[in-house]
Formats: structure tokens, sequence, C-alpha cells
């Protein structure tokens, strides 16, 4: 059972790189990678001018189990901001720190990337 978690979180990363790759081709600066807190997990953070972005990467091979981006529910949004909170106060950003929450989705070899996703839910 290990082996298989251990291959699952490879292959996360590997799709995290290459979101990564794509959001750095359009001018974003990656600043964190897999950012953990007690709410939950932030795959990529990022800044693209005036905004600190954090993004949530999902992946499917294809459309058979729906679309990546539908994989983002409301409950995963508020363990991404309660982290992204966490992220700010323990980064010493501001509350004034304008943020952004992104969703990157790849459904096979096609890149989606939804740019303010969803507002800020606690």
């Amino acid at each position: 059972m290990a082996k298989a978690g251990n291959k699952n979180r490879g292959q996360g990363m590997a799709w995290e790189q290459q979101a990564s790759e794509y959001l750095e081709e359009k001018g974003y600066q990656i600043l964190h990678r897999n950012f953990y807190s007690r709410y939950g997990e932030i795959d990529l953070i990022a800044r693209q001018g005036k905004y600190l972005v954090f993004l949530e990467v999902k992946y499917r091979k294809d459309a058979k189990g729906g679309h990546p981006l539908e994989a983002v529910d409301i409950r995963k949004q508020r363990r991404i901001c309660k982290t992204a909170a966490y992220y700010c106060l323990r980064s010493g950003y501001g509350e004034y720190t304008p943020c952004r929450f992104d969703v990157i989705g790849i459904l096979g070899e096609e890149i989606f990337h939804i740019e303010n996703a969803f507002p800020f839910r606690y």
C-alpha cells in the first residue's frame, strides 16, 4: 500500500512540476511548492505582479471521472483558504496583500488555468 501512495505522490509532483513550468512561461514566480499546515496543503504558491497566488493542481488522464477542475469543491476551497491565511501570517504578508486563488486542471496533455477561480472562504 505504501508503494502506491509513493507512486501517486510522485506522479502528483510531476504534474505540479508541469504546472510550475507553464506558470513560469507566463511570468509567474514560484515561491513555494507543497506548503503544508494543519489545515491542509497548497500545491503551488506564486507571485504574479502584485498578486500572491495560491494554486491547486488537479490531473485526470481522461474525462471519465469528470474534469479535473470539478475536483476543487467547496470543502477543498475552505482548506486551501485556511492554509493560505496561515501561510500569509507565517510569512509576514499583511492583510492588505492582494491574494488570488487559481486552479490548474491537466486533462491528458491539455492544461486549463482558471485565474481567480474562487473567493476567499473561511
